[in-house]
């Protein structure tokens, strides 16, 4: 909140260069009937607060870029597909340049005048304040209930039991913030809708970048949670007023089930331990309300079904023709089952140009090379020789473009994820990144469900370059590494190579990693893990003992970290009594 303002050329007037009070961004998806109101409402508030503004379009194939080219002081963006809303403010407030706070704006608001003044008034008054929201007026001029509690399971099972039968409960019992006389105060809340949003610089910089895990819905939610454990509040002020139309992101079934799916996904990060509880309860709610509504049936059947959630609509990213944005490195043996599956998540980049793909066959007897091939744009390299470390250094040989992605052949990466990594590994002192991951153990035995639970909660295990089946490094990164050295254990080599705060796992789409559906199957795959860490005298079974006690919290817990253990030690004693091979192909193939 201390930069020093460049002045605006002339009254009404936004300001693309140098420092402002305000950077107000927006997120665009075939917005042409609402986005003109909104910039034009923003142009009072610019005679009295330098501002500059931010639009970056989700791909809208309507006349939203047209009428944003009219507005030459606009700063215009195009994150190369369809983001969602968290990964649109990422893009957009990567190029906000400096200033004193963030403006989060929906692009079918209309801003009136002295709102802008009035929540930055509101940050000034209050330093533990980081953000200020405020009322939004519906399409009729009543005021919308736009502030809530955070989540929790008994307020989900009081929303969905008692509902429209006690509307006016206390707020323990509801998460929905009611009561009219809330409204005409100032006050702070745990979060509010993300329509209209800002956020001081100390709390972006704090805070970070927004979780692009959240395509639509709770992505707010959850940004505010976190500007809380940060150790500031969000502050509510009246006084500011925007009008929101209340249809920017459309309405389907679909819709409706990734609100509540994301509902979800919400308590697995911050609260794990009643997420279960939360999601039976948002599940009895919409089969209540599915018998006046058949879209709840709908919601409640995605809510019963975990395999439907990849049905959701989800971030896309296919870049510009012509503009290589990084190059993706995939070594495959023998991978014809898994590898057209993983090259069409990454298909449309390809064909355009914008990720110059590279798979190298080695010492493969199938029709890997064949499949890769059909995938317009892969290059295909083949070596008579089975090495993994052989194959990176020969993708190494053939590409050109950083940064540079290397991928296991059988890791399904969304092409979402693209962007915040590229832009992770372009901050000042990053070498290295990867993307978040999640296990896929759909159709697991329960033993192994067991020990994939366990380690979901282990941190310093997702902290790590290793295990996500994927890591990428920018040019000064790879000059580190230099070759691939002749290791069992490619990634565990470069994460060693790298310091805390030269790696970073950006908040981005998560890659798919599926488990072992067997308890056989995954103890073949920890023996060989162990014996990659082991190769390079590494061994990390005091901290991961350590953290294992930690997780355990109660019965569930305590069954899931007794299975993790009795695993990995049985894995150990087999992989410590075998003898160390040469870097070679081994893998799980009841995932595949």
């Amino acid at each position: 909140m201390t930069t020093t303002p460049v002045a605006p050329s002339r009254v009404g007037e936004f300001v693309r260069e140098g420092s402002v009070q305000v950077a107000a961004v927006v997120v665009t998806y075939n917005s042409g009937a609402t986005i003109d109101a909104l910039i034009e409402s923003l142009r009072p508030e610019a005679v009295d607060t330098t501002m500059r503004v931010i639009v970056a379009d989700n791909a809208s194939t309507d006349d939203t870029l047209d009428r944003l080219a009219r507005h030459a002081d606009v700063v215009v963006i195009s994150t190369g597909g369809n983001l969602g809303y968290a990964g649109g403010i990422n893009a957009a407030a990567a190029e906000a340049g400096a200033y004193g706070a963030l403006l989060v704006l929906n692009p079918d608001l209309r801003v009136e005048r002295g709102a802008v003044q009035a929540l930055l008034d509101a940050l000034r008054r209050d330093p533990s304040s980081g953000a200020a929201v405020p009322r939004i007026l519906d399409r009729h001029g009543r005021t919308a209930e736009s502030l809530f509690s955070e989540p929790t399971a008994l307020r989900a099972w009081c929303d969905a039991v008692l509902g429209p039968l006690w509307r006016n409960r206390p707020g323990a019992l509801t998460e929905w913030i009611r009561d009219p006389q809330a409204y005409e105060s100032p006050r702070c809340v745990d979060w509010a809708t993300g329509a209209a949003l800002l956020v001081s610089s100390a709390a972006a910089r704090a805070v970070g970048e927004w979780d692009e895990r959240f395509f639509l819905y709770s992505e707010e939610t959850d940004y505010c949670r976190r500007i809380r454990d940060a150790g500031l509040h969000i502050r509510y002020q009246p006084a500011a007023i925007v009008h929101h139309s209340q249809g920017g992101s459309g309405a389907s079934e679909q819709l409706d089930a990734l609100l509540n799916v994301n509902r979800v996904r919400y308590m697995r990060k911050h609260a794990p331990r009643s997420a279960a509880s939360y999601r039976m309860a948002v599940t009895v709610g919409a089969l209540l309300r599915g018998r006046r509504a058949s879209s709840q049936a709908t919601v409640a059947r995605y809510l019963r079904d975990e395999r439907r959630w990849a049905e959701l609509p989800q971030g896309t990213w296919l870049g510009s023709r012509g503009r290589t944005s990084a190059a993706v490195v995939i070594p495959a043996h023998d991978e014809e089952r898994v590898i057209s599956r993983t090259l069409g998540r990454l298909s449309e980049p390809i064909a355009l140009g914008a990720l110059e793909t590279v798979v190298v066959c080695n010492g493969c007897s199938d029709r890997t090379a064949d499949r890769a091939r059909e995938i317009a744009g892969v290059r295909v390299v083949e070596l008579s020789e089975p090495s993994k470390t052989g194959a990176l250094n020969a993708g190494d040989a053939e590409a050109s473009a950083w940064p540079r992605v290397y991928l296991d052949a059988d890791i399904e990466f969304p092409s979402a994820a693209v962007p915040a990594l590229v832009r992770a590994l372009g901050a000042d002192g990053v070498l290295a990144a990867r993307p978040p991951f999640e296990y896929d153990s759909l159709g697991a035995t329960a033993l192994v469900r067991a020990y994939f639970r366990a380690r979901a909660r282990l941190p310093h295990l997702a902290q790590s370059l290793w295990g996500a089946g994927t890591y990428a490094l920018n040019a000064a990164g790879h000059g580190r590494l230099g070759r691939f050295p002749e290791v069992i254990a490619d990634d565990v080599h470069v994460d060693q190579l790298f310091r805390a705060e030269e790696k970073r796992i950006p908040l981005a789409p998560p890659v798919r990693v599926r488990t072992p559906r067997r308890a056989a199957d995954l103890l073949r795959v920890l023996v060989r893990t162990r014996r990659g860490p082991a190769q390079q005298g590494l061994d990390s079974g005091c901290a991961t003992a350590r953290a294992l006690l930690r997780s355990v919290r109660g019965p569930q817990s305590l069954w899931d970290a007794s299975v993790f253990a009795s695993v990995t030690l049985l894995a150990r004693s087999r992989a410590s009594g075998s003898r160390a091979r040469a870097a070679r192909w081994e893998r799980d193939d009841s995932s595949r």
